[in-house]
């Protein structure tokens, strides 16, 4: 536990997410509706790590949102959110790629994020 926050969750992320998450860029986190994600909710922290690293990056969630599949997940949250680096379209074949269908039959997560470092800094900004 966090004393100023929720809980913090360690996931991997591929590398080319993971820059994009670190530069600020990619706000909204897409994740199958696995179990051990049930709880996940606002005010808890996400430490994401490179696979393999010892890279990491936290972030504070802001909120989930649950979709029955990708493409209504994109829809909802804009394609730009969750990659400003790629089409929808490529998008939509990468979460495929990734999660098979049986996976997406669990369910969508996106979960609004922010990096932790911007939090702090707006923090002693509005103090």
């Amino acid at each position: 536990m966090n004393s100023d926050t929720g809980r913090v969750r360690e996931l991997n992320l591929y590398r080319r997410y993971f820059d994009l998450v670190a530069a600020g860029v990619k706000t909204v986190e897409v994740r199958v509706r696995y179990p051990h994600l049930a709880d996940l909710g606002a005010g808890d922290v996400i430490r994401f790590r490179v696979k393999g690293t010892e890279e990491t990056c936290e972030v504070t969630v802001e909120r989930v949102t649950e979709y029955p599949d990708f493409a209504s997940l994109l829809d909802g949250e804009g394609p730009a959110n969750v990659n400003p680096a790629a089409t929808r379209e490529r998008q939509l074949a990468d979460l495929r790629a990734i999660y098979p269908p049986e996976k997406e039959a669990l369910g969508a997560l996106a979960i609004k994020i922010e990096r932790r470092s911007a939090v702090a800094a707006r923090a002693v900004d509005e103090a």
